[in-house]
């Protein structure tokens, strides 16, 4: 049988054609544009994305027997608002997740409400990208519209709406909201009567690998599959690449090098992080997770080439970096503000250092490293919970490059291994809605069997001591500016 995963990413859609064995058949990707109306806002239209996805499904589907195709699922861009009023009409552009206007709303949150009712409520506080800020910012700001609001959902919930016509969300997905009881995976009433939301305007919560229907039979026929293709609930991107990469049960670690970057720690058990510098969701295998999220990670290599460069030639910018550990110019990669373990919506990008001797490589290397810096933050929080993380998968469009691989696996003094399919969370989606359609047992057995590790980049003594000091360097300039990002925003 055949099995589509549809990565609904911030750039673009990334669609795959997954055999039961494993096999990668086909990868379709369609491009659509992002808005920033405002300095820090950022948006999107859903149509744009469904004729992505419907574009990208008939050229998927061209070549192959489409009566093998079993079923669909998901990874998608997290905590983004999707609102329809009672036409089924989109009301207004989709929020995202790297959007910062809620920043009022999120001190409302975590100052009046509290963080620790938010955390007794949801395992979690507010974090300006995340979706029950956003409804607040709406109910505060466009009134009007926030009235003619009868649905609620997330970017890739929309397209499982538009494709089965199931009102639906996933346990993984909906934990970045700030709307789910995430121990006991259901609706929090007390955050529902906070943001002024009524239940019957969120969508049922599933299981990631669980079935929510079917395809509807006008979409059917208009890709030549079944009206029996199942649809699976899919998960949160960073959940469905976790299971893409085989980071599920207990104790794995994936980090993520998207447009965001992850550290994603899965357990069998929910834990909270007392200080909620990281999230604490439910995984898309049934179980748990841990994750600390920066919102400028690929991000910040791909503005510093696009942007300041002005070249594409990424690999060829990286070729002549070879003083690993000695650059003496810093990053911070807070682009867009920053998650974890900051939540600063006001933080923005510096660099810090340079010299009459600074080169272009000291520049690009800086991009790199600082990245790397921010996502040991997240490990450096991990550790001193206890968890031992000695090891990770990694993923992601970054982690096509061997220098920021090697650079990662020394900063953070950990093993990284290299599976064989790098499409992370159009894998898991693809994996997910294998596991809907009864192809594997459980989504455990689908990675035990479909994640394969081809190689692993091993830290080096010299170079760990190298950038140990220089992460201890590191740590210190944040704290240092931190008064003048919220002084000059």
């Amino acid at each position: 049988m055949l099995y589509i995963g549809i990565d609904l990413g911030t750039s673009a859609v990334k669609l795959l054609l997954m055999n039961s064995e494993g096999k990668i058949e086909r990868v379709v990707s369609k491009e659509y544009p992002l808005y920033f109306p405002n300095p820090g806002w950022s948006e999107q239209e859903p149509k744009d994305w469904m004729d992505g996805v419907m574009t990208g499904l008939k050229e998927l589907l061209a070549d192959c027997d489409k009566s093998q195709v079993a079923g669909i699922s998901f990874g998608g861009q997290m905590h983004g608002l999707v609102t329809l009023d009672e036409n089924d009409e989109v009301i207004r552009p989709a929020i995202l997740w790297n959007d910062g206007r809620s920043a009022k709303e999120t001190d409302y949150l975590n100052t009046v409400i509290g963080k620790d009712k938010l955390s007794e409520y949801t395992a979690n506080i507010a974090f300006a990208g995340f979706t029950a800020p956003k409804i607040l910012w709406m109910k505060n700001n466009e009134p009007e519209k926030f009235a003619r609001i009868k649905k609620i959902m997330l970017p890739k919930d929309y397209i499982a709406y538009r494709l089965s016509g199931a009102f639906c969300t996933d346990v993984s997905d909906a934990s970045g909201m700030l709307l789910m009881d995430v121990k006991h995976k259901c609706w929090s009433e007390q955050m529902l009567q906070i943001c002024g939301i009524t239940k019957e305007q969120l969508p049922k919560i599933y299981e990631s690998f669980e079935a929510v229907g079917c395809v509807k039979p006008e979409i059917a026929a208009q890709l030549g599959i079944s009206e029996t293709v199942k649809v699976a609930a899919g998960a949160g991107d960073n959940a469905a690449a976790a299971v893409g990469t085989g980071t599920v049960g207990e104790g794995g670690c994936t980090i993520s090098l998207g447009t965001s970057g992850t550290v994603f720690i899965s357990s069998k058990t929910f834990g909270v992080d007392e200080n909620n510098a990281l999230h604490a969701f439910a995984h898309a295998d049934g179980g748990y997770h841990l994750m600390g999220c920066m919102l400028s990670a690929a991000s910040c290599n791909k503005w510093w080439m696009d942007e300041i460069l002005k070249t594409k030639e990424y690999a060829a910018e990286q070729k002549d970096i070879t003083k690993l550990g000695e650059n003496h110019v810093y990053f911070l990669p807070y682009l867009m503000g920053e998650r974890s373990p900051h939540n600063d919506p006001k933080a923005r990008g510096v660099f810090f250092g340079m010299s009459m001797d600074t080169t272009r490589e000291d520049m690009t290397q800086a991009v790199l490293e600082g990245v790397a810096f921010a996502l040991r933050d997240s490990v450096e929080v991990a550790r001193s919970l206890g968890i031992q993380i000695t090891s990770s998968k990694i993923c992601g469009g970054g982690a096509k490059s061997s220098l920021w691989k090697t650079i990662i696996a020394n900063v953070m003094n950990i093993r990284l291994d290299i599976v064989e399919t790098e499409e992370g969370p159009g894998y898991g989606g693809a994996m997910l809605a294998a596991v809907a359609c009864g192809e594997f047992e459980s989504v455990q057995a689908a990675a035990d069997k479909l994640v394969h590790v081809i190689g692993s980049v091993e830290p080096t003594p010299e170079l760990v001591e190298a950038y140990e000091k220089r992460y201890q360097e590191f740590k210190r300039i944040y704290p240092t500016v931190k008064g003048l990002f919220a002084e000059f925003a």
